[in-house]
């Protein structure tokens, strides 16, 4: 028999001589072949064709309506209920009253980071035709009850609106009813409830797909169907993992872009489209509206698999459809209006992004499969040879044998603590893989503990244990929705020996986890995954809970991984499944992407589109996980690499090895550089994960987010903004380009990164042409802001804790500017109890002649907002003389500042009374209105303290 691993090498090599994409489509179900999405779409079509006669079914009877005395609660006929929380946000709730079987209902459970709190001051007021509330900055809801119809005001006008279209439609749990014989000839009776319904009973009681059968051994169907329309934002954006434009396309009205709804059901999809609605890894149902006037969001917690079809009925709305398998309505609505106040808002609910461990945004080195000990060391040996930065070697599935995973292949890694050891000694850290399929074998012992415990999956009898089959082969799955499970999967993670069972002892504190496969990934069941009548814990079928199964998996890593120091050390874990709430547990990437150009590139959008729905900590494989790019795609490749959250290079095991220090010159040159440029850079992106683990605003942001009233800036989303630094990029992902075009949406000066080349914006907005040379990578400075980095290479970023800093300050047409770092160890949770340093650098002008830069404590000024409030914390006032301040007091300084956009050069540079040396050299200033090269003051060691207060004076 030939093996999973021999059959999967042989498939992917006959893939890779394809010039063309290899995704197998016919393995995943389009929304004809999904029964409720074929009714749902049905549905919408009758009512399209009723026009304004067709009136939904939903009505409440007004006296059935309980308005609670003390909150902003209203309950109402079948089950529907509305609650108003503290922070503006609106729920609807709805549930099947009285039905066969309960509907599942806990999507939101796992989710949610507590039960939102509703206010105790909105009240709201029944009337004869509606409910209504009104609260806020010129808020309302309103609740029609014939039919019925959400909406939620502002200023009279109507922001987001459910069932406006009629397309509401629980289908309630029903026994098959066989039409009576006569005489051998079935008479069908009539159904009054063809008009809504629809007349197609197929796929009802049991559905077909390819060679599968899904039993549906529930009562009948359940899925949900829901419109969500935003009359007055033509624009939305959200529901990922898609690999699509960040704005989304269309998929229904007049020519629409692509044909299918959008998709949400987590899938193994191998070398995916680079332009389509198909699902991916990950499903996160939230969704952005926008407009130049506000951003409004939905957030519809569904567990089940989903469509969702966008259109626009005018220029200036959106109307959305959202069908879902299984279910009850659960719909969040934030009322916004602005991006950032939608982050905030969703973040409340779900979380905030970790923060991570400082070295997890250096350079991961990553392949199927460094083959063993020794190659791991020889790779981390070339890596020092070559002056090349790296801080994160990792293992793919080929170090465990026959893929019993914990368990290390003897003959190719006999050494497995020592080698983890040899890759900490240079301050490097190591990331195994664990998938979460088990070798079904009595020799294996996490298998065999799971087994006891009775915590695998069961099929659908709800008896034994599910078996699939998977890289291990004959494997099965831990049910994570079982509590039994936690503990003991946490326990795995140890590295000391336990009377309990089986511990990770051949592991160190320096060895972090990758969770792959876990959508969950079956070879052998329907569309890669596991059949939906599988059962869970709770009776649950895996079709209700499908796109949360990802989540909870790597959520108990996380924690494992976690509490093996005691909780003393930040984990890392990367998941390739995500829901939302997953960015509370870690990173994730955009799984098997392709090498080509096309996927480069919506690899940035993919990027993004997590970005705004809270999965913060994302990044794509560079180079391609499939292919063999050349050395300029590859080069073009580590420059987005360098621009993303995370950071890994990937490649499968059919393709050439092409770690860096392998190219020719002048790639590698180039790749090195790279490389040292983003850990120069390590301070921006450690202080925006600062600032997103507290308030979800992401680390990268597309135009919408930072100026949301431009709208020609609405469709942008192949440059963004990393964080609040002021830093502008936009990567080349297109073959043979050296040169592309910036947009600058405003009337300030934009300095080149590297030249300080002037490009200056326009209130109207204005593209400016920069040049992109090989080894060029367009960044630009905002005016306005100071951006701290640290110039000296390293081996890794553990080695950079006590560099010092660099300070670019970039003026803007008012000589001002600011900027912020963040600083703490980078390895505990010390920080949640003070021990850090939050600073603000700002520039300002003192009259017609004076400069004054500063360096202010937001520590002491804003401790409350400093960390994540959701996070165990003792912090209450903030000491500027911590136990981490005073480690770095002394060694820590600022060695260079450096000034663009001077108007003239400076008769002094002073620092309390003494003067300071100091260089000019003349050029283009800040409030100015030529273009070219900026004037550059560098200010030579100031010898300041990057932790406290001081203050140089530039005369001019």
């Amino acid at each position: 028999m030939i093996s999973t691993r021999a059959l999967a090498s042989v498939l992917c090599t006959l893939l890779l001589t394809e010039n063309v994409l290899a995704v197998k489509t016919s393995d995943f179900k389009t929304c004809s072949q999904a029964g409720f999405c074929r009714r749902g779409r049905g549905l919408a079509t009758r009512a399209a064709e009723a026009k304004s006669s067709w009136t939904s079914p939903y009505s409440i009877d007004a006296s059935s309506v309980t308005i609670s005395p003390d909150s902003a609660v209203f309950t109402a006929a079948f089950g529907l209920e509305l609650r108003i929380h503290d922070d503006g946000v609106v729920r609807v709730r709805m549930d099947e009253v009285d039905g066969l079987l309960q509907r599942y209902n806990e999507a939101a459970s796992w989710a949610l980071i507590s039960e939102p709190k509703v206010s105790k001051e909105i009240q709201w007021s029944a009337g004869k035709k509606d409910v209504r509330a009104a609260y806020g900055d010129k808020l309302e809801v309103v609740v029609q009850l014939a039919p019925l119809k959400v909406s939620l005001l502002r200023a009279g006008k109507e922001q987001v609106v459910l069932n406006g279209r009629g397309l509401l439609h629980m289908e309630h749990f029903r026994k098959e009813e066989k039409a009576p014989c006569s005489r051998g000839i079935r008479n069908h009776r009539p159904d009054p409830r063809a008009w809504f319904e629809g007349d197609d009973k197929t796929d009802l009681w049991e559905e077909k797909f390819n060679s599968w059968t899904d039993s549906k051994p529930k009562v009948g169907p359940e899925s949900l169907s829901i419109d969500i329309s935003f009359p007055n934002h033509g624009t939305v954006y959200g529901i990922p993992q898609h690999a699509t434009r960040l704005a989304l396309p269309t998929t229904t009205g007049d020519s629409p872009f692509f044909t299918d709804p959008y998709r949400l059901w987590n899938s193994d999809v191998f070398e995916y489209v680079a332009s389509s609605t198909m699902s991916l890894y990950g499903s996160i149902p939230l969704m952005h509206a926008h407009s130049a006037d506000s951003t409004v969001g939905v957030f519809h917690v569904m567990g089940s698999e989903t469509f969702i079809d966008v259109g626009h009925a005018s220029e200036k709305s959106t109307e959305t459809h959202w069908i879902s398998e299984s279910g009850i309505l659960d719909t969040f609505i934030f009322p916004g209006p602005t991006p950032e106040d939608i982050f905030k808002q969703y973040s409340r609910l779900t979380g905030t992004p970790v923060l991570p461990a400082l070295w997890s945004l250096g350079y991961h080195q990553c392949r199927w499969n460094y083959v063993s000990s020794t190659d791991i060391r020889t790779v981390q040996q070339r890596f020092d040879e070559e002056d090349m930065p790296v801080d994160v070697l990792w293992l793919d599935i080929e170090y465990a044998p026959d893929h019993k995973y914990f368990i290390w292949d003897d003959k190719k890694f006999p050494d497995p603590v020592e080698m983890a050891n040899d890759v900490a000694a240079y301050g490097r850290k190591m990331v195994v893989i664990i998938d979460p399929h088990f070798k079904r074998s009595s020799d294996f012992p996490v298998y065999k503990e799971a087994s006891d415990n009775g915590i695998l999956v069961k099929p659908k009898s709800g008896d034994g244990e599910y078996e699939g089959w998977c890289w291990s082969g004959s494997s099965s799955w831990i049910d994570f929705f079982n509590p039994a499970s936690w503990k003991w999967w946490q326990g795995l993670f140890r590295t000391e020996p336990s009377k309990d069972g089986f511990t990770w002892t051949q592991s160190t504190k320096d060895v972090h986890i990758w969770n792959d496969m876990n959508e969950p990934s079956v070879f052998n069941g329907p569309e890669i995954s596991m059949p939906r009548d599988n059962v869970h814990h709770g009776g649950w079928e895996h079709r209700d809970i499908h796109n949360i199964n990802g989540m909870l998996f790597t959520n108990q890593t996380f924690q494992g991984v976690e509490q093996r120091t005691g909780g003393a050390e930040r984990a890392f874990v990367l998941t390739r499944s995500f829901y939302a709430g997953s960015q509370r547990f870690g990173a994730m990437w955009t799984g098997d992407n392709l090498g080509t150009w096309e996927h480069m590139e919506v690899g940035i959008k993919m990027v993004l589109a997590n970005n705004i729905a809270g999965m913060a900590y994302a990044g794509s494989d560079v180079g391609g996980f499939f292919g063999n790019p050349e050395p300029e795609m590859l080069v073009r490749w580590y420059q987005v690499g360098i621009l993303n959250p995370f950071f890994r290079a990937h490649a499968h095991l059919d393709t050439k090895r092409r770690e860096p220090y392998l190219l020719d010159e002048p790639y590698k040159g180039i790749i090195k550089n790279l490389l040292r440029l983003r850990y120069t850079m390590l301070p921006i992106w450690y202080t925006a994960f600062r600032e997103t683990s507290v308030t979800g605003l992401p680390i990268v942001r597309p135009h919408y987010v930072v100026f949301p009233k431009d709208k020609k800036g609405f469709q942008l989303d192949d440059q963004y903004f990393i964080g609040s630094s002021g830093l502008l990029v936009k990567p080349i992902t297109t073959k043979d380009a050296r040169e592309t075009t910036v947009y600058i949406p405003e009337d300030q000066p934009y300095y080149d990164y590297f030249t300080s080349q002037v490009h200056r914006g326009s209130s109207k907005g204005k593209e400016v042409t920069i040049k992109a040379e090989l080894h060029e990578v367009p960044i630009l400075i905002r005016g306005g802001s100071i951006i701290p980095t640290r110039e000296r290479p390293r081996r890794s970023s553990a080695l950079m804790k006590k560099d010092p800093f660099t300070l670019r300050v970039a003026l803007d047409k008012s000589n001002s500017a600011t900027g912020e770092l963040y600083l703490d160890d980078g390895d505990s949770f010390k920080y949640r109890d003070g021990e850090f340093i939050w600073r603000k650098f700002a520039a300002e002008a003192s009259g017609k002649k004076k400069i004054i830069l500063k360096n202010h404590d937001l520590g002491k000024a804003k401790p409350q907002e400093a960390i994540d409030p959701n996070v165990p914390s003792s912090l209450t006032t903030f000491d500027p003389k911590n136990a981490y301040a005073k480690s770095i007091e002394g060694a820590v300084r600022v060695e260079k500042i450096v000034v663009f956009g001077l108007a003239s050069k400076p008769s002094s540079v002073k620092l309390a009374g003494s003067a300071l040396a100091f260089d000019f050299v003349e050029g283009v200033a800040a409030n100015g209105k030529k273009e070219g090269t900026a004037s550059v003051l560098t200010v030579k060691d100031p010898k300041v303290d990057v932790g406290n207060e001081w203050e140089i004076e530039i005369s001019l």
